[in-house]
């Protein structure tokens, strides 16, 4: 394990940085799914939005601090004009080019839920996105019955793609680093336990090792309640152990963080941790982990479907000790 990473996690969580906009002619439900990289001192903000006409969309909106989130000009891209979500964000290098990954709905398709991406050379401009392109437009891969939450990664030879199938696994593809974005292949189960979605992997600032955190479902009352685990590879391809993977002792949940006052996220959702660069590498600083996430509360949460539920996105930062 990495020396700078300090175990067990203890996280102090903000106000809501960011809620739903007020947009009376497609009132807007929740904002979730954050992505987020600094560039050229600005926050490059990207998540979903889940509204009552149109169910999902990508927003964006930048600032030079946090607390002027709430207040940015925000824009809904059109790289897809029906259902697209879950973004991820990141600049590669090779080709110079910012990426946009996320997910939209094929209904053609045996995987209905597929990988798709935006370029664009302009991360600040949210018209230039180019439209949507599938990720792998000629079949789907074997293996997974379903799929959902998809994240690149790259090391000095391959990029790959993870993605979870809500049973427990976590998947990924690879191809060469100068075939990227075609010739993903090599689907294989890199992960297996009580796990659920929205796995994001990173790797460690200074050190040859992988942190991925993933999203599970608390077993204990209330069952259901969202929290986040995490585990460490030495290689993108290899094996990942367990770093902390309960839900007594998770990377992020009720039992370990800190509540602001009011209390607004005993559910910790679909984040990003803050990154130490904006390239496909994915860096961050095992020594100052920060953790943007979508939260909500058991009681908002409760008697409403999914697509209802009011989440908000806060940020989580370590505390330096245990605080229970």
């Amino acid at each position: 394990m990495s020396a700078k990473l300090k175990t067990p996690f203890f996280w102090q969580l903000s106000p809501p940085v960011l809620s739903p906009a007020n947009r009376p002619q497609d009132p807007c439900v929740s904002v979730k799914d954050p992505t987020v990289v600094h560039y050229e001192g600005q926050w490059h903000l990207f998540c979903t939005i889940r509204s009552q006409v149109r169910s999902h969309q990508i927003e964006y909106l930048s600032f030079e601090h946090w607390d002027e989130a709430g207040n940015a000009r925000r824009h809904i891209l059109h790289c897809r004009e029906d259902f697209f979500c879950a973004p991820q964000v990141l600049y590669f290098r090779p080709q110079r080019k910012w990426y946009l990954i996320y997910q939209v709905m094929e209904p053609r398709r045996k995987l209905k839920l597929q990988p798709a991406f935006s370029t664009t050379d302009t991360i600040g401009d949210p018209g230039s996105w180019a439209p949507a392109r599938l990720l792998l437009p000629e079949s789907d891969p074997p293996g997974p019955s379903r799929w959902i939450d998809f994240w690149v990664i790259c090391d000095s030879d391959r990029a790959y793609l993870f993605f979870t199938s809500l049973d427990g696994r976590m998947w990924r593809m690879w191809t060469a680093l100068d075939e990227f974005p075609h010739g993903l292949g090599h689907c294989e189960v890199a992960l297996q336990a009580d796990i659920f979605e929205a796995s994001h992997t990173y790797r460690l600032l200074g050190e040859q090792q992988y942190l991925t955190v993933v999203e599970a479902e608390g077993r204990r009352a209330p069952a259901g309640r969202r929290y986040y685990k995490a585990y460490l590879s030495d290689r993108l391809d290899g094996v990942w152990r367990p770093l902390a993977d309960s839900e007594q002792q998770p990377f992020a949940g009720a039992f370990n963080v800190r509540q602001p006052d009011p209390a607004w996220a005993d559910n910790i959702s679909h984040g990003e941790l803050i990154r130490a660069g904006h390239d496909e590498t994915l860096p961050v600083d095992p020594a100052n982990l920060q953790f943007l996430i979508q939260g909500v509360t058991e009681r908002r949460k409760a008697g409403k479907k999914y697509g209802e539920i009011p989440w908000q996105l806060g940020l989580l930062k370590p505390l330096p000790g245990p605080h229970r």
